[in-house]
């Protein structure tokens, strides 16, 4: 796992785009402030950059690092989330703005993924995670799973071993600025 981190890291801090597995589905990822490395990844969606991306964080420090105000109530849902969670948090910073939602919010996950924390922690920042697939189609939940199309145009697929629970992608809830809660995925 070591020499795996330090290959995604090496090629993350140089601007490129990685597939690797995250606490639910293997993903796309690559530094939320490059905004070029960003721009590849909704070329390999080829998805609209107007639904923002999700941020993967380790920790309540990178969380405190890309959130402006974070709403009492988030603590509370992501000290009693059962399974992943992303939380979309009414004013993101410090990201590229392609990563955030045309009103200025920002899906996070809080994972304690083994691989995903020790990336972060070697890279000091978060990481996109975008399901790996063609917007609109099945996201891969296993590096089998994920089209050829796909795979040829990242700079790196990571190589651990894989999960053998199958993960659904994580519930998403947004949060307004005055503690509203509304489920965009259960």
């Amino acid at each position: 796992m070591e020499q795996e981190i330090l290959k995604a890291t090496e090629v993350l801090k140089e601007g490129g785009v990685i597939l690797y597995p995250t606490d639910t589905v293997w993903g796309l990822g690559c530094d939320p402030t490059n905004e070029e490395a960003v721009q590849k990844i909704l070329d390999i969606k080829q998805r609209d950059a107007g639904k923002g991306l999700i941020v993967l964080v380790h920790s309540e420090a990178l969380l405190n690092r890309y959130v402006k105000e974070i709403p009492d109530v988030c603590f509370d849902l992501i000290d009693y989330a059962e399974s992943p969670l992303t939380i979309i948090y009414p004013r993101g910073q410090y990201l590229a703005p392609k990563v955030m939602a045309p009103d200025g919010s920002v899906a996070i996950r809080l994972t304690k993924d083994e691989f995903c924390s020790k990336l972060m922690s070697k890279t000091k920042f978060g990481l996109v995670s975008t399901s790996a697939n063609v917007a609109g189609e099945k996201e891969g939940r296993t590096l089998s799973e994920i089209s050829e199309a796909v795979k040829s145009q990242v700079d790196y697929i990571v190589n651990v071993k894989e999960k053998t629970t199958k993960i659904n992608p994580s519930q998403i809830i947004k949060i307004g600025l005055n503690n509203e809660v509304e489920i965009i995925r259960k």
